[in-house]
């Protein structure tokens, strides 16, 4: 038995030397330990070793996923409302679906026109709220601006503007809007443009990833370190999991759009 504690008591030592394992092989025996005990000790280096090599590569791979922060909310509702952050960010989710939705599609509608935001000088109203928009043939759509004839030309600017590819033409207080013809080109805008949405959402989850860490960094002072770091990781995760979902909602809309 004595021998046996000898021989653990110098255990710390070989690992702290097992760095060089690979290249000088294990150190000797401390003096008076048995072989057969110092084949035990050089067994369980090996295995340990063995086991710390394997997890820190599984760590740093490329590509590996890492263990979840699963915080309860009610645990930590006096530093942050961790199901708001979360809503906020489905939120941002939600309104990308929309705009893919309702701006961004092969064939144009009437209702594609109805949220474009005009810029007046009494305000941001959508184009529905100001002109009446039918479609008077597969090929046009006209926006009667009778109503509000002094926003008209706003109107105009405002489909211009749209990224969806239209060319208005004004008569009166007639806004006239050919549908562009489904090519190749019109497909590639097309999906240009929900890359470039998408983009824009991201940054959106950024700014709510950021306001949500800067709610949290105030408390620093007033809990320890580790919850900070947790609840920075679950916010972290948060965010990955929307921005992946914004990344199967693009990679589909794109497949779509592109035929």
């Amino acid at each position: 038995m004595a021998m046996a504690l000898r021989c653990f008591r110098h255990l710390p030592s070989l690992l702290y030397r097992s760095s060089f394992t690979t290249i000088r092989g294990l150190p000797q025996a401390p003096a008076g330990c048995p072989a057969l005990l110092l084949d035990g000790c050089r067994q369980c280096v090996h295995q340990m070793l063995l086991t710390r090599q394997l997890a820190t590569k599984k760590a740093k791979g490329k590509g590996q996923s890492q263990a979840r922060v699963n915080i309860s909310a009610a645990l930590v509702e006096d530093i942050i409302n961790l199901e708001e952050t979360n809503e906020d960010m489905q939120a941002v989710v939600e309104a990308l679906k929309e705009d893919f939705s309702r701006n961004l599609s092969v064939r144009t509608s009437p209702g594609a026109l109805d949220h474009i935001i005009v810029m007046t000088k009494d305000g941001k109203f959508p184009l529905n709220q100001l002109g009446q928009i039918s479609q008077k043939s597969p090929q046009l759509i006209i926006v009667n601006m009778t109503n509000f004839p002094e926003s008209t030309a706003a109107a105009m600017k405002a489909i211009r503007e749209s990224g969806m590819n239209l060319n208005p033409e004004v008569d009166g207080t007639i806004i006239r809007v050919p549908i562009p013809k489904v090519t190749r080109e019109h497909r590639e805008s097309l999906a240009k443009l929900a890359k470039q949405s998408t983009n824009k959402s991201k940054e959106a989850l950024r700014n709510v990833r950021s306001k949500s860490i800067n709610q949290v960094k105030k408390f620093k002072n007033k809990v320890s370190e580790d919850t900070i770091w947790l609840l920075e990781k679950q916010i972290q995760q948060m965010v990955d999991s929307a921005a992946a979902e914004m990344d199967k909602l693009l990679a589909a809309k794109t497949k779509e759009l592109l035929g």
